[in-house]
């Protein structure tokens, strides 16, 4: 139970430091970008399996979708992350 809590930390932590850089800093997440793209094909696998949430959020905010549904495909993955995540009693 205690790996479930410290998994759900972890994860609460990287989706709330994504969603502050969404608002605060964007230029920070267009740099984590542009560098996951420049890995090695393998690299880039293995980020988007570790990391699937967010990257998948970094796809859906670069793409050309119009900017209403990119807010809330984003807004859903962020919050919705940690919740999948939540620790239950077994």
């Amino acid at each position: 139970m205690v790996v479930s809590w410290l998994v759900f930390i972890i994860v609460t932590a990287i989706s709330a430091a994504f969603a502050w850089a969404f608002v605060a800093r964007p230029e920070v997440l267009s740099t984590v970008w542009t560098m996951v793209r420049g890995w090695p094909l393998v690299g880039q696998i293995v980020a988007w399996v570790l990391l699937l949430p967010w990257l998948l959020s970094l796809w859906i905010w670069r793409s050309s979708w119009p900017s209403w549904l990119r807010w809330l495909l984003v807004i859903l993955l962020l919050a919705g992350t940690p919740v999948a995540f939540v620790p239950r009693q077994r």
